[in-house]
């Protein structure tokens, strides 16, 4: 008899997670049109350097990764996105440029631009979107999370938050 209880149990759980799964999908749908944004970002990828010195030089890179907002179902949530990039270092002086597409868990994409300078600011702006980022209005900053050790010679690892402000059509 305790088996059937407890199979009974799990059924009950089940169906209680299930409801709460589907509920919780709805709800992660339904975006404000407008707001604020906070989520963290990771990544690795593969990089390339050339220069003549730790001072003059530049450094291509490529990587993927996944974001959570800081409050569950918050805007850019679970997205995945994929980047191209380069940072240059001349003089001293260091700045740079990268592009992502990002997907979320509809389909939909972005394509966001991100500069870097010299005084240690990134900036980023969503340029395109599909779907329900069509049209989109964003813009926000970046805040470095890292540096994480590398793992294997020519690859990087890193996090950062960002934050920042959207308006959707």
């Amino acid at each position: 008899m305790k088996s059937k209880g407890n199979v009974r149990l799990l059924f009950a759980y089940a169906g209680i997670t299930a409801t709460l799964i589907v509920a919780g999908s709805a709800m992660a749908q339904t975006l404000p049109k407008e707001g604020s944004y906070d989520f963290i970002s990771c990544w690795s990828g593969v990089s390339t350097m050339v220069g003549v010195s730790k001072t003059h030089g530049a450094m291509s890179m490529e990587f993927s990764g996944n974001t959570r907002s800081i409050t569950p179902g918050g805007m850019f949530d679970k997205n995945s996105f994929h980047c191209v990039g380069l940072t240059s270092n001349f003089g001293g002086k260091t700045t740079g440029r990268t592009v992502c597409e990002a997907v979320d868990m509809d389909g939909d994409k972005r394509l966001t631009h991100f500069s870097f300078s010299s005084d240690g600011q990134t900036i980023r702006e969503t340029v395109a979107g599909t779907g329900k980022y069509d049209g989109i209005i964003e813009s926000g900053k970046a805040q470095d999370l890292g540096p994480f050790p590398v793992i294997k010679p020519g690859t990087f690892q890193n996090c950062n938050r960002q934050t920042g402000t959207y308006k959707l059509k």
